[in-house]
């Protein structure tokens, strides 16, 4: 299985069912009147939020869904049956957009939510509802009206609390790994995360909260250098982002250095994401001399202007790491609570996200097309496309 958060697919709801004339036929009966019955209604296309499924991948390969329609109606009064709903299962956290007018018709983050896309047709009248003092014997009937089509564009973003932000090998899947019982694969090399981790981070008894690790970003990710910024839409509904910097890089680049590719990168991707709740994460201080460590996180500070509080941790061997969790979970709590009873602040988080959606949306859509004009992509190519096992998994 692979592991792929971007598909495009087309719908169409069922026909109504068309009105059926006919007269009552039965012997010594001679003039029974009419009793043509109604069609039945087309079935509607609607998508169902399955938390068992991770990924679109299903949707490369069957890319059309067409519902069924509805019965004619028959004599005898009889009513044609309704055309049977066609459910769609796709992953807890998929956007559904028009293709063709950009509009976001709605968001499925919780299991079992419904999101009806495409309207069946409405059924058909048949010659029993003209009937009328003047008009014994009605020869109208009317036809179904056609389902609802579109062609849509579905995004999954994966639901997460806490977004891991920074450069290869910062030590993003180690903290992972130090604070939960996700296993992605860390290595001594860089773009080891190739697709978002997820892990459940258990704080306390009953108090716990999600943390997405997602691909290393760097310098020039924005122009689609090194893995792109596609996975940086996967940031989008986490309430804090952690960025994580590597005081002991593993190239000749500085961590002051590290520190501003990736803020700058993250503009570049979505300024609305960029004024997300940001902490600061100074990892790998059991790598640096006693005697270096202050300058290094000074340096970093400095050269993002930081005025909160900078986190000190060895994601390797967990030193920092539980104060850390501690302050997130605390962090978290407020944020929800606030979101509760405050319509004001779950309008503000709702246009925020839009915003994101928004921006990132079009970023991604200019990336493609510039690659596109320059001949590095082809018309039926999709320059995200990849084929990297599937590895986003919620582990307690």
């Amino acid at each position: 299985m692979k592991f792929v958060d971007e598909a495009s697919i087309y719908v169409r709801a069922g026909k109504g069912g068309n009105g059926c004339l006919s007269f009552w036929r039965e012997k010594f009966v001679a003039k029974g009147g009419p009793d043509g019955g109604d069609g039945g209604n087309g079935g509607s296309v609607v998508l169902v939020a399955d938390e068992a499924l991770n990924t679109l991948i299903d949707f490369r390969f069957t890319k059309k869904y067409i519902a069924e329609s509805g019965e004619t109606g028959q004599g005898r009064d009889m009513t044609g049956s309704k055309g049977p709903d066609l459910e769609i299962k796709v992953p807890v956290g998929t956007t559904v957009i028009d293709d063709d007018t950009g509009e976001t018709l709605g968001d499925l983050v919780r299991d079992g939510q419904k999101l009806k896309v495409a309207q069946g047709g409405h059924h058909g009248l048949g010659n029993t509802r003209f009937k009328s003092s003047t008009n014994r014997a009605p020869r109208q009937t009317t036809k179904g009206t056609i389902g609802e089509e579109r062609t849509l564009k579905l995004e999954m973003k994966v639901l997460a609390d806490v977004g891991l932000l920074g450069l290869p090998n910062a030590g993003k899947s180690t903290f992972i790994r130090a604070v939960s019982s996700a296993k992605p694969k860390v290595a001594d090399y860089p773009f080891t995360t190739l697709v978002p981790n997820l892990g459940v981070v258990k704080v306390k008894k009953h108090q716990s909260f999600v943390i997405a690790d997602i691909p290393g970003i760097i310098e020039g990710a924005s122009e689609g250098a090194g893995l792109g910024i596609r996975f940086l839409k996967h940031l989008v509904r986490n309430r804090i982002l952690l960025h994580i910097v590597d005081l002991a890089p593993w190239d000749e680049i500085t961590p002051a250095e590290a520190a501003v590719i990736a803020v700058n990168e993250l503009h570049q991707f979505s300024p609305a994401l960029a004024e997300r709740d940001r902490w600061l994460v100074l990892n790998k201080t059991d790598m640096v001399p006693e005697d270096e460590l202050e300058a290094r996180c000074q340096s970093v500070i400095d050269a993002l202007g930081w005025e909160g509080k900078a986190y000190r941790i060895s994601a390797i061997s967990g030193e920092g790491t539980e104060v850390l969790c501690l302050d997130l979970m605390t962090a978290l709590d407020e944020k929800r609570e606030l979101l509760i009873e405050s319509p004001e602040a779950r309008e503000k988080e709702k246009a925020l996200r839009t915003l994101i959606d928004e921006e990132g949306r079009n970023r991604i859509m200019s990336l493609r097309e510039k690659r596109r004009k320059a001949g590095l992509l082809l018309d039926d190519d999709d320059f995200d496309e990849d084929d990297y096992d599937v590895e986003v998994e919620y582990v307690s």
